[in-house]
């Protein structure tokens, strides 16, 4: 393609977006569970569905991360409307109380806002003028506020940067993109892996007397020095690494190097940012090429649209250590690319795609579909639609879809109401069950929180790793009977046929005279209500 025929198409692109379109969401609605307990949680929407207060809305930014459970939409007036987990106050109202629905920041509403960026628990946004604000979690200094003394600022705070263009969220961390000449490039948060690129993972010991490593918050954004000569057009930031491209169409990577998501052909961790030799040469980056970063694995598009990933890209099967093109999406006109967990949503042509391993219906193959699928496989409910934007979180995802020419296919999807924040998020009733495993349930608090703790410590690599680890241990929490089949149905529950999943639909009850509810039904009534089946009888 020509360089006119790429300025031509991004120009569309472009005008397309400032439009905007209908936001549909697929994926896990228990927003407190998600990516925490093991297994097929109550209402899933698994087929892309409009969200009621956001029928209707033109909205044209979508942002989550790969270890986010919540959600940012931005609308054509600049509007930023927020949703889903709030322990840290990274949704942005002044609290911690969960939202089902999208609610607009009110703090925000003097601000055009263009451009957002979601991490495990914090958010960042950029105004139309260039400035940044961020709320959430502040512990490693990730909201680059200039410091890290309030952990949660649960109300926007100013970021130290100016003329921001853009900005990506890794689970604890913040990269900003300036046009200021010799700092395209900055970030702030959590060093334990080299992501912020400065050289360093700042690590030291708490103590003299103690061998417990801890690693120096960085609230203040800082100018990457090793890339102070390019001048940085993208940025996308997984987990615990990071990718960035520069004007000249080479690709850089830095941060955490397990199964080769640095596409170096090693696992070594990068502290500064290194260019990935495959985009080089011939093969450079053009200026329509898009990235994305996912937990574990990295991809982009080059030269003639050609997908290339690297990294973890399945759950079974050998590492990419380097970039490989996903041979399954040649010829394909891709526009636009995020990455969740394990998962991935394109936009391309008049198709959305998706492929990945996915527990929550978060692929929106629909009730009848596939839950997972290792190859990209085309959501046939958004067939023929425009994509203007995708985004994939923790077990959900969303995408912009153009109102142009669908004529009423976006009155047959379903609208999902959510439950006002008033009504809480189901806290006490999830108690109930406890009690029936209370015996158990002692013996495992301590080792529960344990495991807890060391997931929330900045011990945060790998939400693959990080979630096998802390899932084994909340599995029991509630003494429930959902359990995922991950790796081949490994479960806990003893005498269990194959794929903890079929526990739910099959009517068996997951581990043997364990005093478990049974959940034999498929409704969505939740597993607290039907408890009453087994063990202690319960009050209506």
């Amino acid at each position: 393609m020509s360089t006119v025929e790429a300025e031509k198409k991004a120009e569309e692109e472009k005008k397309a977006e400032e439009k905007g379109g209908e936001l549909l969401f697929c994926g896990a609605t228990c927003w407190d569970i998600i990516g925490r307990k093991k297994g097929a949680q109550e209402g899933n929407l698994v087929s892309p569905t409009r969200l009621r207060p956001l029928v209707g809305v033109n909205i044209r930014f979508v942002a989550s991360g790969s270890a986010s459970c919540h959600c940012v939409a931005l609308d054509v007036e600049g509007r930023c409307y927020t949703w889903g987990r709030n322990e840290r106050g990274q949704l942005g109202h002044g609290d911690t109380i969960q939202r089902d629905r999208p609610t607009v920041v009110s703090e925000l509403s003097k601000y055009k806002l263009i451009k957002a960026g979601a991490g495990r628990s914090h958010t960042v946004v950029v105004t139309e003028d260039g400035l940044s604000l961020a709320f959430g979690w502040n512990k490693h200094g990730q909201l680059g506020s200039g410091s890290a003394r309030n952990e949660i600022e649960s109300s926007p705070v100013r970021c130290l940067v100016s003329d921001v263009k853009t900005t990506a969220c890794g689970a604890d961390f913040t990269v900003w993109l300036s046009s200021v000449e010799g700092a395209s490039i900055l970030s702030a948060g959590l060093p334990q892996y080299g992501q912020l690129g400065h050289g360093t993972d700042n690590e030291y010991n708490t103590k003299d007397s103690s061998v417990r490593l801890a690693y120096e918050a960085q609230p203040r954004p800082r100018a990457l020095t090793a890339l102070a000569r390019e001048t940085i057009v993208k940025v996308a930031c997984g987990t615990n690494h990071t990718v960035a491209v520069d004007s000249n169409g080479y690709v850089y990577t830095w941060g955490f190097g397990g199964y080769g998501r640095l596409g170096h052909r090693e696992q070594k961790d990068e502290w500064v940012p290194r260019r990935v030799d495959v985009f080089s040469k011939h093969n450079v980056l053009p200026p329509d090429a898009v990235i994305s970063a996912g937990s574990v694995n990295s991809a982009c598009t080059a030269g003639g649209g050609q997908l290339y990933m690297w990294g973890k890209i399945k759950n079974t099967g050998d590492d990419w250590m380097y970039p490989k093109p996903l041979m399954d999406l040649s010829g394909w006109n891709l526009r636009c690319m995020d990455s969740g967990n394990m998962h991935h949503f394109v936009g391309a042509d008049n198709s959305c795609i998706s492929w990945g391993h996915a527990q929550n219906g978060e692929l929106g193959y629909g009730p009848s579909g596939q839950k997972s699928s290792a190859v990209p496989k085309k959501v046939d409910i958004l067939e023929g639609m425009h994509v203007i934007g995708v985004a994939c979180g923790m077990g959900h995802s969303m995408v912009i879809v153009d109102r142009m020419n669908v004529g009423d296919q976006l009155d047959q999807l379903d609208v999902y109401d959510g439950k006002a924040s008033g009504e809480g998020s189901g806290e006490p009733e999830r108690k109930n069950p406890v009690k029936q495993s209370a015996k158990k349930g002692a013996a495992k608090a301590s080792d529960n929180s344990r495991k807890r703790k060391s997931k929330d410590s900045s011990e945060s690599e790998d939400e693959e790793n990080g979630d096998d680890e802390s899932d084994a241990s909340e599995d029991q929490v509630n003494g429930q009977t959902e359990k995922k089949s991950k790796r081949g149905g490994k479960v806990s529950g003893r005498g269990q046929s194959k794929g903890g999943k079929k526990s739910t639909s099959d009517g068996k009850s997951t581990g043997r005279g364990r005093g478990r509810p049974l959940s034999g039904n498929k409704s969505t009534v939740s597993s607290q209500e039907k408890a009453g089946k087994r063990g202690r009888p319960r009050k209506s």
